[in-house]
């Protein structure tokens, strides 16, 4: 048996992280005050600040082992935080691990978020050649592989402007070109990919499974989105708070990750989230009947509720709720009207009609804008939703395929 491509053994990454004592909230106004009695103050010329600084490790990863064989298309999943972009970047050679070793044989070309490897001041052409210089290939090389790069990103009308004025969507469309056409023996992708276009993402894995196949490159893939993970890769890895949980045949490895979502779904969502100036998210429930429930009819209303304190007057607040499939494919998301939300608790409720979502089961995710510019507060799979099928209506139940299965008015004219 050959030996593989990619060796990883007691793999961990640490970090150091330091924490300041310091109050919830100081508003610029209580800074300048303070600023200014310190200046006016005698006593106060030799005064220091001492900050309690206390220091935590952190372990990103935790002892993993694994191998890859040449030619296999890998998928790694799991939730945020479970240390998967960490092991890219280890794999990469962008960070290097605290203890372990990793043996890779051939050329890495990573691709982990949007514009790696790119000088912002240089063109389209020239990132190109710079790149391919990185991975240690010969201009000849890429010349020869150029027309195909470009033609794939369709950059050709900006590709001598400087690449610092490309969109978002444009820079990951070159960076994946060069990295999957400069014939890399490894190809580390992240989930960059969901910045581009529903086309692009298509195209993408396309080629990734075509360099695969037919090239016998190793392609490692990072992404949320069960589905892609599930129709490209072979094999995938599931790490779990910075542990390898399971390594298996990419359907095993899928069922047995949303299997364990599942499990750790809880009844209501009332965890600790990251601290802030504007509010505390208390509690995230499903509600039938004035009772708390994650089970649901097919022809029942959907209440989600959302119970939310706010720690002053805030202005340009909006609820936003997010309902995706186990898989991780976005079904549909809303957003509450724009409000100013008064000091104190309150309650958003989202009702999602009856006869809309199919029998499936669907994961929530619930966040609290202001000014649509950022999230004040945002939950990633905050609680599971269960929908099951009619028990009182013979003529609609039964299995029907599709993630929604609306129950609509017809007319028939004759």
């Amino acid at each position: 048996m050959s030996k593989p491509i990619i060796q990883v053994n007691n793999l961990s990454k640490s970090y150091i992280i330091s924490h300041e004592g310091q109050e919830r909230y100081t508003a610029l106004r209580d800074v300048m005050a303070n600023k200014a009695r310190k200046l006016f103050s005698f006593a106060s010329t030799n005064q220091q600040i001492n900050k309690s600084t206390s220091k935590e490790e952190f372990w990103a990863l935790k002892d993993i082992s694994f191998e890859i064989q040449q030619g296999d298309r890998v998928g790694i999943i799991g939730r945020n935080g479970a240390g998967k972009s960490t092991l890219l970047k280890i794999l990469s050679r962008i960070t290097e691990p605290t203890t372990g070793e990793i043996r890779i044989k051939g050329r890495v070309a990573s691709l982990l978020e949007v514009g790696t490897g790119f000088h912002p001041e240089l063109t389209g052409r020239e990132n190109i050649y710079l790149n391919g210089a990185i991975l240690g290939m010969s201009r000849a090389e890429i010349r020869r592989k150029f027309d195909e790069i470009v033609d794939f990103a369709e950059v050709e009308k900006f590709l001598d402007t400087p690449v610092k004025r490309y969109s978002s969507g444009m820079y990951v469309r070159l960076a994946f070109a060069v990295a999957a056409h400069l014939e890399p023996e490894i190809l580390v992708v992240d989930e960059v990919l969901a910045v581009g276009d529903a086309q692009f993402q298509k195209k993408c894995l396309g080629k990734m499974e075509d360099v695969s196949k037919n090239e016998g490159r190793t392609v490692l893939f990072v992404s949320h989105n069960m589905a892609a993970i599930r129709n490209l890769c072979k094999d995938a890895i599931y790490l779990k708070a910075a542990q390898l949980n399971k390594h298996d045949k990419v359907h095993n490895v899928i069922d047995y990750y949303l299997n364990d979502t599942i499990s750790e779904s809880g009844l209501i969502w009332n965890g600790k989230h990251k601290e802030n100036e504007w509010l505390k998210l208390h509690s995230i429930y499903i509600e039938r009947d004035k009772n708390v429930t994650k089970e649901i009819y097919i022809n029942e209303e959907i209440v989600v509720c959302i119970d939310v304190e706010f720690y002053k007057r805030t202005s340009s607040v909006a609820f936003e709720l997010f309902v995706n499939t186990i898989d991780g494919v976005p079904v549909f998301n809303t957003v509450s009207p724009v409000i100013t939300c008064e000091e104190g608790r309150m309650i958003a409720r989202c009702q999602i009609p009856k006869d809309f979502l199919n029998n499936h089961n669907y994961l929530i995710t619930v966040g609290v804008s202001k000014n649509f510019s950022f999230f004040m507060v945002k939950i990633d799979d905050a609680i599971l939703l269960e929908v099951l099928n009619y028990i009182d209506d013979i003529s609609y139940s039964g299995e029907y395929p599709g993630v929604v299965r609306p129950k609509l008015d017809w007319q028939i004219i004759k």
